[in-house]
């Protein structure tokens, strides 16, 4: 019997999906951060990142992603009461 693992990054992914849904963005958003410290040089990391880009493309790219869905279940899990 062969067992099929999940990726790491698949396994993240539907934990934090999960965890919004469940307890809402921000108290996923607070418990996550019980457990990372962060890392690296978070103004050269976006100024890189976003070099290229206008303020109206980085827009853009976001409006198609709520298109897409991606963040549905963010945007689900999130109330005012939180």
């Amino acid at each position: 019997m062969k067992i099929q693992t999940k990726s790491l990054n698949d396994i993240n992914q539907e934990a934090i999906t999960f965890l919004c849904q469940q307890m809402g963005l921000v108290n996923t958003v607070r418990f996550i951060n019980q457990f990372t410290t962060g890392y690296g040089n978070y103004t050269e990391e976006r100024e890189q990142l976003f070099a290229k880009l206008t303020l109206d493309e980085v827009v853009l790219e976001i409006e198609e992603m709520r298109n897409q869905g991606i963040f549905t279940a963010m945007r689900k899990s999130h109330t005012v009461a939180e």
